[in-house]
């Protein structure tokens, strides 16, 4: 077995929440990246990926447990470890030589050398004769190709990639991809190990000599599957296309909560995170899913690409109808359940009054705010209230996230009405007269 490059050994971090409360991000993770693979991390928004490539990092550290590098502690940033940003983090008035160069003169290479160097990380990337462009005049691949040059110059062991392609179109992060992957067969790159935190399932298995699959609240690793085909990949290959179904079943494999795996769901608490998908998402899927050619029952992966969502967006989907008890999902396939069927053929009225039992039954924070309001001798109340509440177990994205969704769900249930002016939640008022 090749050498271990990064440890982690049960690891955990802490935030603290709006409230001050600390709010538990990573939880025992165990996890080891050794020499001359490919990892790729996939999970949810939230679930703590990019906190773990940041503990590797040396940028932030553990509240427990123990990161090593090469066998030993991890305090801090390490000259053998570098990492590609999502957002590219350029600065816009450097060129792309002086970006390029920045890691090599923090670490006081001489002038000469580190020109040198950053020229040849240049045109190993395939920006050669851009050295003198600045940020904005590069587009959005470019700009990324910069990020990573710059990652590279520092010629490290492990190289770290958050959503690094994710920011790009398509073709343009498939090109990129296929550009880094060329580089690592070819062993142009002095890098022993890359870790690849990814939301498109396509692409880790593309990538990845194994995936691994996080969960979320906390964060740890949950599955792993290896991936024995040879690179260069066919996309349309059944070895691929196979594997890509068997992530997709471990990505929407049932709830999981205190280092428990089940198979069957969870029953959301009033603090959970909801998952981001608007109700004329839900429904346009389940007209897909209804009609032929799928008849109620589809692939994942080709009803994601008869609906034009990213892997991000369609497992939010699946998640809410799920959750609503609007279908079941099963090794990576998407099944209508009888009520689904129903939800989806009925009349626009009782489409909302079906709606409405779903949350109130399935969706504790939905039926906490109806509650709240019928209490209220004024039947109205600031969303800031129901925001206080989430701030104890969410961060103050995730709880802005939940409300907003909370918010729309029960809106097309006719639960509730929302003035997105002054903030105000308040019962409609037909239900204000039956409460006078």
């Amino acid at each position: 077995m090749a050498a271990p490059l990064i440890e982690l050994r049960s690891v955990g971090k802490s935030f603290k929440s709006a409230d001050g409360t600390a709010r538990a991000v990573l939880e025992s993770v165990d996890f080891t990246l050794r020499e001359g693979e490919i990892v790729a991390l996939l999970g949810q928004s939230g679930s703590g990926k990019s906190t773990l490539l940041r503990l590797m990092a040396g940028l932030i550290p553990a509240d427990h447990g123990q990161v090593l590098y090469r066998g030993m502690p991890l305090y801090g940033p390490a000259d053998g470890i570098s990492m590609v940003f999502q957002s590219f983090a350029l600065f816009p008035w450097l060129t792309v030589q002086k970006n390029v160069e920045l890691g090599l003169e923090a670490r006081g290479v001489p002038p000469k050398e580190r020109a040198e160097r950053a020229e040849a990380a240049i045109e190993l990337i395939g920006l050669a004769g851009f050295e003198g462009a600045l940020p904005r005049e590069l587009s959005g691949g470019m700009r990324q190709r910069v990020g990573i040059a710059r990652a590279l110059v520092l010629e490290p062991e492990v190289l770290l990639m958050d959503e690094a392609f994710s920011a790009l179109d398509v073709l343009t992060g498939e090109r990129l991809r296929e550009d880094i992957l060329d580089l690592w067969e070819s062993r142009q790159l002095s890098t022993k190990a890359i870790l690849v935190v990814s939301h498109n399932i396509e692409e880790a298995v593309m990538m990845a000599d194994r995936v691994l699959v996080f969960a979320s609240d906390p964060g740890r690793v949950r599955d792993e599957l290896p991936i024995p085909l040879p690179r260069p990949r066919d996309e349309e290959s059944g070895g691929v296309r196979s594997l890509i179904d068997s992530v997709y079943g471990l990505m929407t494999v049932g709830s999981q909560r205190h280092g428990r795996v089940s198979t069957t769901e969870v029953k959301l608490q009033l603090g959970d995170r909801l998952p981001e998908a608007d109700v004329a998402r839900i429904e346009g899927f389940l007209e897909v899913l209804v009609d032929e050619p799928f008849a109620g029952r589809a692939d994942l992966p080709k009803i994601a690409e008869e609906t034009g969502l990213s892997d991000h967006e369609l497992l939010n989907v699946s998640k809410a109808l799920t959750l609503l008890e609007f279908a079941v999902l099963e090794g990576g396939d998407i099944q209508l359940t009888p009520l689904g069927e129903h939800f989806v053929r009925a009349e626009q009225s009782e489409q909302h009054a079906l709606f409405a039992q779903r949350v109130l039954d399935n969706v504790p924070l939905v039926a906490y705010i109806r509650q709240a309001l019928e209490r209220d001798p004024s039947g109205d109340l600031h969303e800031d209230l129901f925001l206080r509440l989430l701030r104890f177990t969410l961060n103050e994205e995730d709880a802005k996230t939940a409300l907003r969704v909370a918010i729309e769900w029960g809106r097309f249930g006719n639960l509730f009405e929302y003035d997105y002016t002054t903030g105000i939640i308040h019962l409609q008022k037909d239900d204000e007269a039956t409460l006078d």
